[in-house]
């Protein structure tokens, strides 16, 4: 069975001393280690098989550098590559929390020690005199640059990946849900429970009777959620918190009433087991929906989100860092979709409907403005265009013609695809990013996604559409975002209070 590679808990301090005890002259006590554990800008790892701690490394950051404060790995399981995957962990790790560069000191008779660090790119530097206490001996310095986060060491290797246990929960607007992932890619459990039923009658999401039902599912559906990691892991039983590593919560945006519900129960399960709290912004879930669904996509990448509140061009340079291009400045999408749905009397959600009329209709049938296509910045604009489509139905009833809907939805449909795709080229074009990613509910449209990925292959650059699960809301895309933002070592407070209208920017 390979190793795995985990954050230190309270429960691995005697496991570490005792390993400290027979690795190092000067050892540190395991309340040197529990203190190290609550000190800030520490990141403690230890290698595990099984049940058995084989190793361990922890980091002190200072500024922009990272300090490697002990590294050991079992007398018995040395000369395997675990040193190797600690460290290299451990600088993936320091990029993550802000750190350029990596410093140590090692003993200059710890020959094994200099070799693995200098194939990790660190050089010696100097010495420190009369560092070892117990002989006299100096100290050898070595540092090294760290990349940018998210480069080029690697999270874990395939004989020991990094495998954090995150359970994310998600309940922005009418989806209740839940989703265990290990590692930032491997989902063990993906639960949602939908209120479309309930809100369908209304035409539209009823925010009281959103939180209600958010309510009355939350504590099955996380249960469910917990039972199928278990039994994805082999527990006899559903997977215990103990085995967790962070809980994981969208904080906004969305609705107020919603956004409480999975708030309230995400920070009462952080106080209850101790567990950090990641506070996970709803829209970067979207845009994680891609990268969950293809390992190729990366920053710098800009990514289009469109759903039912939303609709916004996002730039993405790096890794955790966002700035919105543009966004709507009125209707989102989705909103004008159920709208024009509506009217027509097709049901709700009305994006669906519409989508598959539009398939059989001739988008050149009904010339509908093309709102701000020329405007020179990347805002967008849909009430205009809606307040055109409703005119349009209202004026052929009252001449008693007969509205031939494929067409309509299709010239509608076209009339949005046009504007969004011309802006998302421009966009990649200025910003120079290699990859472009379509997120959020809309992203399921067929003809959005045809119009998008023609476009981009056209230049050259990568393109991600997600799977149509992965496009509606879920904890799985919620789970894959935390997962950068839990090895950054961000953490929301259990006095966090959803914001509705939460940006995304970072700059």
């Amino acid at each position: 069975m390979n190793a795995h590679l985990r954050d230190m808990r309270e429960g691995d301090v005697g496991a570490v001393a005792a390993l400290e005890a027979i690795s190092f002259r000067d050892p540190w006590s395991a309340g040197a280690f529990r203190e190290e554990l609550a000190a800030p800008r520490r990141a403690y790892l230890v290698a595990e098989e099984a049940t058995e701690l084989v190793g361990y490394v922890g980091i002190m950051l200072v500024d922009d550098d990272a300090h490697l404060m002990n590294l050991a790995v079992r007398p018995d399981r040395r000369g395997e590559g675990l040193g190797r995957s600690l460290a290299g962990e451990a600088m993936a790790r320091a990029s993550a929390m802000g750190a350029t560069r990596m410093t140590l000191e090692v003993r200059p008779s710890n020959a094994s020690a200099i070799a693995l660090y200098e194939s990790l790119g660190m050089i010696s530097v100097g010495e420190r005199p009369g560092y070892y206490a117990d002989t006299g001996e100096a100290a050898l310095i070595m540092w090294g640059d760290l990349p940018a986060a998210g480069g080029a060491v690697r999270l874990g290797t395939d004989d020991a990946p990094y495998t954090e246990l995150i359970l994310a929960i998600e309940t922005s607007c009418d989806e209740t849900a839940a989703a265990v992932m290990r590692g930032g890619r491997e989902l063990l459990a993906d639960v949602v429970a939908s209120q479309i039923d309930f809100h369908a009658r209304f035409g539209g999401v009823v925010p009281e009777i959103a939180s209600r039902k958010h309510t009355e599912a939350i504590v099955g559906v996380v249960d469910e959620a917990l039972a199928l990691a278990g039994e994805a892991l082999g527990y006899d039983a559903p997977l215990p918190f103990a085995a967790l590593d962070a809980i994981a919560v969208t904080h906004g945006p969305g609705l107020v009433g919603a956004l409480v519900v999975g708030l309230a129960y995400a920070k009462g399960l952080a106080m209850a087991t101790g567990l950090p709290l990641v506070g996970v912004n709803h829209l970067e879930g979207h845009i994680f929906a891609n990268v969950l669904a293809d390992p190729e996509v990366g920053p710098p990448l800009v990514a289009l989100v469109v759903s039912g509140g939303h609709t916004s061009l996002v730039h993405m340079p790096e890794w955790g860092v966002y700035r919105t291009l543009g966004e709507t400045l009125d209707d989102a999408t989705g909103e004008a979709f159920d709208k024009v749905a509506k009217v027509l009397g097709l049901g709700y959600p009305g994006g669906p409907i519409l989508s598959r009329l539009a398939e059989e209709g001739d988008p050149a049938a009904i010339e509908f403005p093309r709102a701000m296509m020329r405007s020179g910045d990347y805002a967008f604009s849909l009430s205009g265009l809606k307040t055109a489509v409703i005119n349009h139905i209202r004026h052929e009833q009252q001449a008693g013609r007969e509205i031939h809907v494929p067409d309509l939805a299709a010239s509608f449909q076209q009339a949005i695809i046009d504007v969004q795709v011309a802006k998302a080229v421009r966009a990649v074009e200025e910003t120079g990013a290699t990859s472009f990613c379509l997120a959020g509910g809309v992203a399921a449209n067929p003809a959005l996604r045809r119009a998008l990925t023609g476009a981009m292959e056209r230049l050259g650059v990568h393109v991600s559409v997600p799977p149509l699960h992965l496009c509606t809301d879920n904890a799985a895309m919620i789970a894959a975002a935390a997962h950068y933002r839990y090895l950054r070592g961000e953490r929301l407070g259990l006095d966090a209070e959803p914001i509705t209208s939460l940006r995304l920017d970072t700059e």
